[in-house]
């Protein structure tokens, strides 16, 4: 079987994976990126030399306590509301511990970013390893399901609105960089980025931001004659940020002396290059969408 075809098959098989859990329901989504999770701590600590059960054990654990508090939690708190007309105060918990987690894992985006634009650093602490491990892959998957819940209820076109800003953008800068990038990126890290191909994947990116506002996203009514607007901010973020990223992972990648995170999908690699991008996003998402809520 060659490389382009054995390419296709298992980006093929990721994205019905991916498009069937997202859809099915709330709980085949919160399981498949549990399972995405494992395996990308697992792939994350074989790159930097964690010890992998203790991590695959911290990692789940903590996903599946903050996912279980905030989701199952908030039902029965609405629930008993709704029932006793009672006040119940475990909403505003959960918004407090979301608030700290989200503080935790942007002073561990700040640092990463520092990782990656200081040439001095090449090697990684055991510490900075484990705040790595928390606050650069953990805490971003618990972001990316509660993303999907937007303001309300779980709406899988969220999620399926935010990969689909993160694939044109990767493909269309991989286009436009391969047919007329010739300014490096980011050459140290990412020799095959460009500056070209940056720019045209954000300017693809927030034109399919434009359409999934327009033709595919019920936007909320206190957003509807802002959605457009908050789409397009959405796709830059993702282009942005994403990048960003991307460039981190190959960071570990380079210092480790590595092609890919793992080879659990050939031709593509590991589970952490497919959502490099997407779990770096996912709490700057987040936390535009809490701006977006208290500002509505």
């Amino acid at each position: 079987m060659n490389e382009t075809l054995k390419r296709t098959i298992s980006g093929a098989v990721y994205i019905a994976l991916l498009l069937t859990s997202i859809l099915f329901s709330t709980e085949s989504f919160i399981l498949l990126f549990g399972i995405f999770l494992i395996i990308t701590i697992y792939e994350f600590s074989n790159i930097v030399n964690l010890n992998k059960v203790f991590s695959i054990l911290f990692g789940t654990l903590l996903y599946s306590i903050v996912i279980l508090i905030s989701h199952y939690n908030k039902q029965t708190a609405a629930y008993l509301n709704q029932t006793f007309q009672s006040n119940i105060s475990l909403e505003t918990n959960i918004q407090q511990l979301d608030l700290v987690l989200l503080a935790i894992t942007l002073v561990v985006s700040i640092k990463c970013i520092i990782f990656l634009f200081y040439d001095s650093v090449q090697k990684v602490s055991i510490s900075s390893k484990y705040l790595y491990l928390l606050g650069y892959i953990t805490l971003p998957f618990i972001f990316i399901v509660k993303i999907s819940f937007g303001t309300n209820d779980y709406n899988p076109k969220i999620i399926l609105g935010l990969f689909v800003l993160i694939w044109t953008n990767d493909t269309f800068a991989y286009l436009v960089g391969k047919s007329m990038g010739k300014h490096k990126l980011f050459e140290r890290v990412s020799p095959k980025k460009t500056i070209e191909g940056f720019v045209g994947g954000m300017i693809f990116a927030a034109f399919a931001g434009f359409l999934i506002s327009k033709f595919y996203i019920q936007p909320n009514p206190a957003f509807s004659s802002k959605s457009i607007l908050i789409w397009t901010i959405i796709a830059l973020i993702v282009s942005i940020f994403g990048t960003i990223g991307d460039l981190i992972e190959s960071k570990f990648k380079r210092i480790a002396g590595v092609k890919d995170s793992g080879s659990i999908m050939p031709g593509h690699g590991g589970i952490l290059d497919r959502l490099d991008s997407v779990i770096f996003v996912a709490p700057i998402i987040f936390l535009f969408y809490q701006i977006l809520y208290y500002v509505s």
